[in-house]
């Protein structure tokens, strides 16, 4: 991997990913990816809404789909390209093997990789 992916903060961000991105859905999350032009580093965002429960429920969502992409991420090169993942209230109680396999096939069919 080329470098650690930086994080998305804005919500600007977040929407261009969303507007100009290409959207892949699995049981276990939903992928949006925008290729970038120049060769910096991929940045990445996560995104958990009030429907899949509350707050613990959301971090831990998020936790799980962090530790998701930087498994993945340690066997890939993910540069150029910025994603958002979000999590689904399946998330949660998905294996995690299951919830790697999602992310890895996501970023196939997305063209991240």
């Amino acid at each position: 991997m080329a470098d650690q992916p930086q994080k998305l903060r804005k919500r600007p961000e977040f929407l261009r990913v969303a507007s100009r991105g290409r959207k892949v859905a699995t049981p276990g999350l939903v992928l949006q990816v925008l290729r970038t032009e120049h060769e910096a580093p991929a940045r990445v965002g996560f995104t958990v809404t009030k429907k899949v429960g509350n707050a613990v429920v959301r971090n831990r969502t998020r936790r799980r789909l962090r530790a998701a992409l930087q498994h993945v991420a340690r066997k890939t090169d993910l540069a150029a390209v910025d994603l958002v993942l979000i999590g689904r209230d399946s998330t949660r109680g998905r294996p995690f093997d299951r919830l790697i396999a999602d992310l890895e096939h996501a970023l196939r069919k997305g063209e991240a990789l």
